[in-house]
């Protein structure tokens, strides 16, 4: 039976859980070691802005089991439109680490699904060292396009025949969140969509200081890095969220009100 002790707080129509790194890594461990299969997705704005405004993601992503509050701005939102009191966000690459130590100790198998070949290997590489007590059971590279349903099919036959506890979905938001909601119930592990996770571990991107991450302000330490590739998603999107947050919080009564904001 799936672990699903813990409350859910919605915020613009997206079942948020009310979790900590402490209280995520433990459900992800129970549903990992029982072999269920269970979603879990690190949401941050970017991908809470997407199930708004994208059809397609708005229907797969409030279906996954467990979508933890990446970002300080989507915890700032959670607290003050349902009281939520969380004491932190819970990122995905933190979560991340989380998961592998925990994974270490209980000597689960780990599946990588997505990114680059070269990215791929660093992270195995990574795991190896610094989680030894973990096996990475199968590497699988991203196609950067969908699945046939043969392949599709082929996939699923490998993580599960693999034994895998847990697989790594580090395809890009919303990619990974809508491939994790599509094989919760046909990939017998727990699926974890980690964003930008795999490229933080190996050292392709660097993270913004503590100080910026704990204020909120990790989305322009990234912008700086990647302009071109990042402006339209923080500089539009965060204005957007941030408008959105305020007419909520004008309008809100009741916590059951925080829905999909009016576009």
């Amino acid at each position: 039976m799936k672990n699903s002790q813990f409350t859910k707080a919605p915020l613009f129509g997206i079942p948020y859980a009310a979790v900590d790194y402490k209280s995520a890594t433990e459900i992800i461990v129970h549903n990992a070691v029982n072999r269920n299969s269970f979603g879990v997705s690190a949401l941050a704005v970017h991908g809470l802005m997407e199930s708004i405004h994208n059809e397609k993601v708005a229907q797969h992503v409030p279906h996954i089991d467990m979508i933890v509050p990446d970002g300080k701005p989507v915890q700032w939102a959670l607290n003050l439109l349902n009281n939520t009191a969380l004491p932190d966000r819970v990122s995905g690459p933190d979560l991340t680490q989380h998961v592998l130590q925990a994974a270490s100790i209980n000597h689960l198998r780990v599946y990588l699904y997505g990114s680059t070949a070269t990215t791929l290997e660093k992270l195995n590489q990574h795991i190896s060292k610094q989680y030894p007590g973990v096996t990475v059971c199968g590497i699988h590279v991203d196609r950067f396009r969908d699945a046939t349903p043969e392949e599709d099919a082929e996939d699923i036959r490998k993580i599960n025949e693999s034994g895998a506890h847990i697989v790594l979905v580090g395809r890009g938001c919303p990619r990974q969140e809508i491939w994790v909601a599509q094989h919760m119930g046909k990939v017998n592990a727990v699926m974890m969509a980690v964003g930008a996770a795999f490229d933080y571990l190996v050292g392709n991107i660097q993270r913004a200081p503590i100080w910026m991450q704990r204020s909120g302000l990790e989305w322009s330490y990234r912008l700086a890095q990647e302009p071109r590739r990042l402006f339209k998603r923080y500089a539009i999107t965060n204005s957007l969220y941030v408008y959105y947050v305020l007419q909520q919080l004008l309008t809100k009564r009741l916590p059951h009100a925080v829905s999909r904001p009016r576009i």
